[in-house]
This record gives C-alpha cells, sequence and structure tokens, in this order.
C-alpha cells in the first residue's frame, strides 16, 4: 500500500520499489480492496524479495517491522513504520492501516519536497 501511494501521490516523481523480507505469494486481496476504494489498483502487483542491491541503491528505505532481516548501509536513509499488520484482518481493519500509510507517505513526500499530486 506504502508503494502504491508513493507512486501514485507523487505523479511519478519519485522512483518507487517495493519488497519484503519475508513476502508472501500474493498481495493482500483485502489492502487490494481496499485501495481500490481510493482509486489505486495494485491487483496486478506481486510480492518481491528485498535484496541488498535494491537497498543500497535507494535514498529511503521505509521498512515496517523488518528488524535484523533488512540490510542497513551507510549513506541511506532508513525509516521504520510500526503497522498494524493487515494480513488476516478484514476492511474495516484495513481502512485505518491504509488511511494511516497515506498520512505517512504524505509526510514522507513533504520532506522530500515532493508535492502530491492530489491532496
Amino acid at each position: 500500500m506504502a508503494a502504491a501511494y508513493l507512486g501514485h501521490l507523487s505523479g511519478g516523481a519519485v522512483e518507487v520499489r517495493s519488497a519484503g523480507s519475508a513476502p508472501g505469494d500474493a498481495v493482500n486481496p483485502v489492502a487490494t480492496r481496499a485501495m481500490a476504494e481510493e482509486g489505486i489498483d495494485i491487483a496486478g502487483e506481486r510480492p518481491k524479495v528485498l535484496t541488498p542491491d535494491a537497498v543500497r541503491t535507494s535514498d529511503v528505505v521505509v521498512t515496517m517491522g523488518c528488524g535484523d532481516a533488512c540490510p542497513v548501509f551507510p549513506g541511506v536513509r532508513y525509516e521504520d513504520w510500526e503497522l498494524d499488520d493487515p494480513a488476516g484482518q478484514g476492511i474495516e481493519a484495513v481502512r485505518p492501516i491504509r488511511d494511516e500509510i497515506r498520512r505517512r507517505v504524505l509526510a514522507l513526500l513533504g520532506e522530500l519536497g515532493v508535492p502530491p499530486v492530489t491532496p
């Protein structure tokens, strides 16, 4: 959801990579539904494994409970966003998680000096 919001709200001004230390087999269907409510289609996305090279070549790495599984490199900015896990949750529980992710993405865009395409 964070990657989708970053791409959408930045209007493509931010290069976004999405990956996980232990990705599932498919994108959470409830997260897909929650993002569709926002007009963002993530149905075609597939989980990817986080590689050290992807981290090393990034300016900012946003983690969500990655812990020691995430590689750390000097000169890369890291932010760990503590959020409830939407896995196994219903749409009513996922909406507030989605909304918090959107709020944090907007704040990050502001810090990066990237005006959001939509408020």
